[in-house]
């Protein structure tokens, strides 16, 4: 089994490199918040900064879109939005089912963002009997043994996996088996899928344990920088930093 890495959009097939088509999404909603203020155009600077990248890399995606802008006018808002949205498949309707309707499925049954975004809420998928029938942002919950004729009737081929670990491999199989090719993950595990599936992975505990870490590494730099100012603590810092002869640095700053 492998782990779902070899379908290929049309993006990819065209060259464009999987790190731009990651950062396709951060544009546009950068340039969608400017649409909405009715912004006509943006300069590279004032785009990158709003994505969270810089100009250089921005306009180097923007080349593999054959999007160059005007100099000393920018790009165009509204036809990068379109641009960006065609490249993204955004242009046409994305039916998705969510399986697994407990806290977090529920949750995102109710995101108001997936259908300004091209994406459907077609189906909520649950194995508990109880939920059958019961409306959850307006769509009433099917049992799960329906699973391959709801993804049927409805042509679907994203799915949302939001059951617990251990439901989520058999979930997971049942999908790719009716034909879904394409999953989001937020049950906490690694699942397994046949070549030309691809799985995107969001796992909260692991942002969580990522941004701990930048908390831990940020909280040890003030400590080292407190006591950096006792004039003993300074002192053995100079000695540390200079090389042998006591004027070159032994190691330099990164």
């Amino acid at each position: 089994m492998a782990t779902g890495r070899t379908h290929r959009p049309a993006t990819r097939s065209r060259g464009i490199p999987e790190a731009t088509v990651a950062r396709l999404p951060l544009y546009l909603r950068a340039l969608t918040a400017l649409s909405e203020r009715s912004v006509p155009t943006v300069s590279s600077e004032e785009l990158a900064a709003a994505a969270g990248v810089n100009s250089a890399k921005l306009r180097k995606d923007f080349s593999y879109l054959g999007s160059y802008g005007t100099r000393g006018v920018g790009y165009d808002v509204e036809y990068l939005v379109y641009q960006i949205s065609r490249e993204l498949g955004l242009t046409q309707d994305w039916p998705v089912v969510i399986v697994g309707i407990g806290n977090l499925g529920a949750a995102l049954a109710n995101y108001g963002g997936f259908a300004s975004r091209g994406f459907r809420v077609a189906a909520l998928i649950d194995a508990d009997p109880a939920m059958a029938g019961k409306p959850v942002a307006g769509i009433p919950v099917q049992h799960s043994d329906d699973l391959e004729k709801i993804i049927e009737d409805n042509g679907v081929s994203i799915g949302v996996i939001a059951t617990p670990a251990g439901a989520a491999q058999p979930v997971c199989d049942r999908l790719v088996a009716a034909g879904v090719t394409s999953i989001l993950n937020f049950a906490p595990t690694v699942l397994s899928v046949p070549d030309g599936v691809d799985v995107r992975k969001v796992d909260l505990s692991i942002e969580l344990q990522i941004l701990a870490f930048h908390e831990q590494r940020k909280a040890g730099e003030e400590s080292a920088a407190g006591d950096g100012a006792h004039p003993a603590a300074a002192a053995r810092k100079e000695a540390a930093d200079q090389g042998p002869d006591g004027d070159i640095p032994a190691v330099m700053p990164a």
